[in-house]
């Protein structure tokens, strides 16, 4: 599990999977959002803006991350 320090109130979701090293560019993070790979608070999530915040569980791959 990889925890993620919020700095701040929220992450946007495309940043999140590039600043945790997941993905190499914001492209390949909203082509993984749009085709259903990524998975926010157990459920899959097509937004790319979406707000990630304290408390939240994101889910790509076999790679969780909660953000603390």
């Amino acid at each position: 599990m990889i925890e993620f320090k919020l700095e701040g109130e929220f992450i946007p979701l495309i940043q999140l999977l590039k600043a945790t090293g997941l993905v190499s560019s914001g492209g390949e993070a909203q082509t993984m959002v749009s085709a259903g790979l990524v998975k926010y608070n157990d459920e899959v999530d097509y937004r790319k803006r979406l707000k990630v915040k304290t408390g939240d569980v994101v889910v790509f791959g076999e790679h969780t991350i909660k953000v603390i």
